[in-house]
């Protein structure tokens, strides 16, 4: 299995790595090392607190550098008609009436409560590559989906400003 990921993902995603190794990882260390020394361990809040930690943080290096090893790098150009990663999406959603803008990101960079929605999610497969004007059906599951037609596009840039999503 692979991850499609930008540079600016691999970029983001080294930097985080560089932190949490170089500069987290000690500090987290010398926690644990303080907690334990302030006695009993069956009741020591601080040290089960700091061994969580610094366990949170392992957790995160594995999984950037699973991510990193196995990203595939895409670019996110296309047409200046067409829908692209990085892209802003007005769409008209027929079963509300309504329009919407949504920004199309890789995975690792979604955020549903920022409309930031992943390419590989059924919206944004199904808008990527897309016109102003194509009225398309975004499948939920087998029993559901609506039509939307699209907009508006405004063309967005990779810019490294979206952060990476921590877990």
């Amino acid at each position: 299995m692979h991850n499609e990921l930008t540079e600016q993902d691999i970029r983001l995603m080294r930097e985080e790595l560089d932190y949490r190794r170089i500069q987290l990882r000690p500090q987290l260390l010398e926690e644990v090392k303080t907690a334990r020394s302030f006695g009993d361990l069956s009741e020591n809040f601080e040290y089960k607190a700091a061994k969580r930690d610094k366990n949170c943080n392992e957790s995160r290096i594995r999984y950037l550098e699973n991510m990193i090893k196995t990203a595939v790098v895409i670019s996110g150009e296309t047409s200046a008609d067409k829908v692209g990663l990085f892209d802003f999406v007005t769409v008209f959603v027929e079963e509300d009436e309504e329009e919407q803008e949504y920004q199309i990101v890789t995975t690792v960079r979604q955020d549903a409560l920022k409309n930031r929605i992943s390419k590989e999610s059924p919206f944004g497969k199904t808008v990527l590559g897309k016109r102003v004007g194509d009225r398309l059906y975004i499948p939920v599951n087998d029993n559901y989906g609506y039509y939307i037609v699209i907009r508006a596009i405004k063309k967005g840039t990779d810019d490294g400003s979206i952060p990476i999503n921590s877990f």
